[in-house]
């Protein structure tokens, strides 16, 4: 039940939306402030009730504390994320949105991890409904902010890569924060080390780009790089020679969240020129390689073999390859200029590229493929006529996913859009395609969903872009990393496109998470 508070603030943003005399932004944020204030009360009352479900008796006990100490961190980040919009200075109501659906992504990997370990907890809260009515609101505030031309980037947001430009950097010529060697030639014999030492220095304070330098090898460990540890940019010595692999998995006692090879929740994240594996096989379903949960986060020329993500991310020049909702998660990302390769499913299974996880239409998350190819993988296109591929499902009832500019071959499916379990969530989903080529681009027998668009031209096929969707002409041309803004289209793809992603999910067992 909500609290009585809770409950009060509910009714006033009801009735607030009914009065047209209350539009007025000032009375709207304050209000929002308000919601924020209590939504974070919440969560605080979250983290004590992990605690008090570890008193509990589980059939996988182990299995299950383990979930629950992800869960306080989990909260523990949405705290923090709430906090920065209480008393982190200035931020834009874009900001504030992206924030917010943050929290609500945690909140959800949390139930979530609970329910694959056996202990499924309450979602029907004052959290959810909290976080909803925060959203609604500062959606609209945005929309004014829009329209004025508000500045959306402080410049102190922009000024602390130290003249470090993630494109060109280069061991031979720059020096690294932290070096990473298993010879014993670094800093450090494993990242772990690396990370840990970041951690007691005084630098995760001042939040400058620190850079960790991993040469060639193969690390068998699991990563975290927390909150805290902010603009973190870690290189390798090329994707195909510096590889972190691990093989966590749900049904060995990890959740989806944990099963990470390397997680990273600090914002302004960069990767550069290195492998992300996670090597559980089919059989062991959800196995995660790379977990994104950085706000403003670059990844270039990595090899990424499982992919879940939240917030603001841009991944360019990438090969991903996959065969069950391997690109998934609830961010706002945009893969540009990227090769796309499904390859060969389980007996059973159909191919589907995306799950978006979207679970409320305030938020400003979605994937976005744009100035890409889709085609098979080498050892698929023998037998892809024996299998279905669909260009994604809506893992949750807001699911976002839109497709433009791209280059699908022939294994496109004709209707081109997959069911994630009967009519769920046709009517509310978002999906959209646009000026694609190739065998697989026809839309004559595409769905005939009411959330399936055609777009019909660049103003509105724009909103996807990487400056009309992740505003990234703001925040990414610091990095150095090439990216169109617009819709245009990009040309040939480069030569030299090294990132991969391959998350084995079944039918069956992403049904039992939603």
């Amino acid at each position: 039940m909500p609290s009585p508070f809770a409950a009060f603030l509910l009714l006033l943003l009801a009735v607030a939306s009914s009065i047209s005399s209350f539009h007025d932004p000032d009375r709207e944020v304050q209000l929002a402030r308000t919601i924020v204030m209590e939504a974070r009360d919440s969560v605080r009352g979250s983290v004590t009730g992990t605690g008090e479900l570890k008193r509990r008796r589980f059939e996988r006990r182990n299995f299950v504390e383990a979930a629950l100490g992800y869960c306080t961190r989990l909260y523990e980040e949405a705290d923090a994320r709430l906090a920065e919009l209480l008393f982190g200075g200035n931020y834009t109501a874009e900001d504030a949105r992206t924030w917010i659906s943050a929290a609500v992504a945690n909140h959800r990997s949390c139930t979530d991890g609970l329910e694959e370990v056996g202990a499924a907890a309450d979602r029907k809260n004052n959290l959810t409904a909290l976080l909803a009515g925060a959203l609604r609101l500062y959606e609209k505030i945005a929309a004014v902010e829009e329209r004025n031309g508000l500045k959306r980037w402080e410049e102190q947001k922009l000024t602390k890569n130290r003249g470090i430009d993630l494109a060109k950097w280069n061991p031979a010529t720059s020096k690294a924060d932290y070096v990473v060697a298993m010879d014993g030639s670094g800093t450090h014999r494993t990242i772990n080390d690396a990370v840990a030492a970041l951690a007691r220095s005084g630098r995760r304070r001042r939040s400058e780009r620190v850079v960790i330098y991993v040469k060639a090898g193969v690390y068998r460990e699991n990563v975290e790089i927390g909150m805290q540890l902010k603009n973190v940019f870690i290189v390798g010595d090329g994707a195909d020679r510096t590889t972190i692999t691990g093989s966590r998995n749900v049904p060995d006692g990890a959740t989806t969240y944990s099963s990470a090879t390397f997680g990273v929740s600090g914002d302004g994240f960069w990767a550069r020129d290195i492998t992300f594996e996670n090597t559980a096989g089919p059989e062991k379903h959800q196995a995660v390689a790379l977990r994104v949960n950085s706000d403003l986060a670059v990844v270039y020329r990595c090899t990424i073999k499982g992919y879940q993500d939240s917030l603001r991310q841009f991944y360019r020049d990438c090969r991903i390859y996959g065969t069950v909702d391997f690109i998934f998660g609830n961010s706002a990302a945009v893969l540009q200029n990227c090769e796309i390769f499904v390859r060969r499913p389980m007996r059973h299974q159909a191919n589907m590229i995306t799950a978006h996880g979207r679970d409320d239409p305030a938020e400003n998350t979605g994937i976005s493929i744009h100035g890409s190819r889709v085609r098979a993988a080498p050892e698929f296109a023998a037998v892809q006529g024996e299998f279905r591929t669909f260009l994604g499902r809506p893992w949750k009832r807001y699911s976002r996913t839109v497709v433009m500019a791209t280059d699908l071959e022939g294994l496109i499916d004709p209707r081109g859009w997959g069911e994630w379990e009967g009519d769920f969530p046709l009517s509310t989903l978002f999906y959209g395609e646009y000026k694609n080529t190739g065998r697989g681009s026809s839309t004559r027998f595409r769905v005939n969903w009411p959330g399936f668009h055609i777009f019909r031209g660049d103003l509105e096929a724009g909103r996807f872009t990487v400056g009309g969707f992740l505003h990234g002409r703001d925040w990414i041309p610091v990095t150095g990393v090439p990216f169109q803004a617009g819709i245009r289209a990009l040309g040939p793809l480069l030569e030299n496109i090294y990132i991969y992603t391959w998350n084995l999910n079944s039918d069956k067992n992403h049904n039992e998470r939603d």
